[in-house]
This record gives C-alpha cells, sequence and structure tokens, in this order.
C-alpha cells in the first residue's frame, strides 16, 4: 500500500527536506506541496491525500486553524505537525494531530511518525460505520498526553497507557516507552476519557483496552493484570464492582 502526502511549509527549502526524507520511506510518496492553509485546503478540495505534513507559523491561515478546517473534508486526512515551536502541542491534539514534530525535523522521529500514521491508515477502512460517526462527532478528544520534561515535550500515544498512578499532587503514567509524570490529574484524565480508562484504586486508572485478568490475592484484596506488564495493579474493594462491571461489558 503506498499513501499520499501533502507537504505544507512556506518555506521551499523545508519542504524540499521533506521530500527528500520522504524517499526513504517508499510506502509514502510526495503527492502535492503547498505554502500556505489556504493553498493547501484548495489542493484537498482537488485531490486526495492520506497524510499532511504541516507547518504551524505561516503567513495567513496557520497550521492549527488548516487543520481544524480540514476535519470538514469528506475524507479528512491524517495530519502532522512539523514545526520549530513546542508551544503548540496541546493545541495541535486538540485538532486531531497524531504527532509533533520539531524542526529540524530528525529521520529518526519522521520515521516513527510514518510508521504511526501507517498504522492508522491501515486500520481506517476497519472502522466500524458508529465507530466512524463516534469519531467524527468528538473533533477536540486529545489523542496524545504531553509533558515537559528536562529533555523538552514528551508526548505520550494514549494507546500505549498501561495505566495512571497518582502520588501526592502527581500522576505518573506507564506507558510502553516508561513512565512519565504530566500535569493532568486522575480526574481530569476520567473525565475527558470515559471510554479509555476505568479507575481501580482512589489512587489509579487503568487502560480499559489493555485488561486480561482480574486475580484475588492470597493475601487478600485483587490486582487487575494488563496486556503487556508483569506486574498488576491493585484494586481497592470500593471499586471493585465497577471493575467486574466493565470487564464483563469489554
Amino acid at each position: 500500500m503506498t499513501y499520499r502526502v501533502l507537504l505544507v511549509d512556506d518555506e521551499p527549502l523545508a519542504r524540499e527536506r521533506m521530500k527528500r526524507l520522504l524517499l526513504e520511506h517508499h510506502d509514502f510518496i510526495c503527492a502535492g506541496e503547498a505554502a500556505n492553509g489556504d493553498a493547501a485546503l484548495s489542493w484537498l478540495r482537488l485531490h486526495q491525500a492520506d497524510l499532511v505534513l504541516l507547518d504551524i507559523q505561516m503567513p495567513g491561515r496557520n497550521g492549527l486553524d488548516t487543520a481544524a478546517a480540514m476535519q470538514e473534508l469528506p475524507q479528512p486526512p491524517l495530519v502532522v505537525f512539523c514545526t520549530a515551536y513546542d508551544e503548540h502541542a496541546l493545541q495541535a491534539f486538540a485538532v486531531k494531530a497524531i504527532d509533533y514534530l520539531l524542526k529540524p525535523v530528525r529521520k529518526e522521529d519522521l520515521s516513527r511518525a510514518l510508521q504511526r500514521a501507517g498504522e492508522w491508515l491501515a486500520q481506517r477502512p476497519e472502522l466500524q460505520p458508529e465507530q466512524a460517526a463516534e469519531q467524527q462527532s468528538t473533533p477536540g478528544c486529545r489523542t496524545h498526553l504531553s509533558a515537559r520534561t528536562h529533555n523538552g515535550l514528551q508526548l505520550i500515544p494514549l494507546e500505549e497507557v498501561f495505566y495512571c498512578y497518582a502520588d501526592q499532587k502527581y500522576v505518573n503514567v506507564h506507558h510502553e516507552g516508561g513512565e512519565t509524570l504530566v500535569d493532568d490529574s486522575l480526574r481530569q484524565l476520567e473525565d475527558e476519557f470515559p471510554g479509555l480508562f476505568v479507575r481501580v484504586h482512589r489512587s489509579a486508572l487503568v487502560a480499559l483496552k489493555r485488561i486480561e485478568r482480574l486475580e484475588a490475592l492470597n493475601s487478600g484484596g485483587h490486582k487487575v493484570y494488563l496486556r503487556g506488564l508483569a506486574e498488576g495493579v491493585p484494586v481497592s474493594r470500593r471499586h471493585l464492582p465497577d471493575v467486574r462491571r466493565v470487564m464483563k461489558e469489554l
């Protein structure tokens, strides 16, 4: 399968560099270019793109507004932002971007983003009609959690999260890449993603799709075990009925 990419950047040299990087990925081809948001939308009304590599700071319509407008198209493409600034990350995921790359874009970062895009695109035709309608009705839903670390802004895909644990005023997210402290509270995460997490303890949320089994401990109490994680997460007596209920509904 070959996917069509639209490059959107007001700097010609930046577009040329991205085209060279794309040449190393035979399943993605540069199908078109645009120097600003309005030109990108005009191109998309005439042509089909699977993925848009989109700058944010551009003359006229900026990248965030352009990405929001793309969601109104009959077949909106996936969006990966490529920008020199990290302060727009939260806004970027509010308009359904699947990744956020900082310039100068490194080969390994682009490869990771394209791999993720390929996985999303491969699954897109398999969406059931009710799932597609649900996605279109929740345009502001985030696909990543973000955290500011000593290495800069870190983005954590929600599909890679095992569980979130609160320790005093901090929330530690356990994910495939390790552990990261985030600014969101457990209550904020629980309210924002009711179909993604279930509370198993006053200090813990686990990812519903990761749940494999619930075990009673010889010492008393219960633990829930998650796919891809050897260690179980304690379940409190108060939240045990809810955990059992949601597991029956999985």
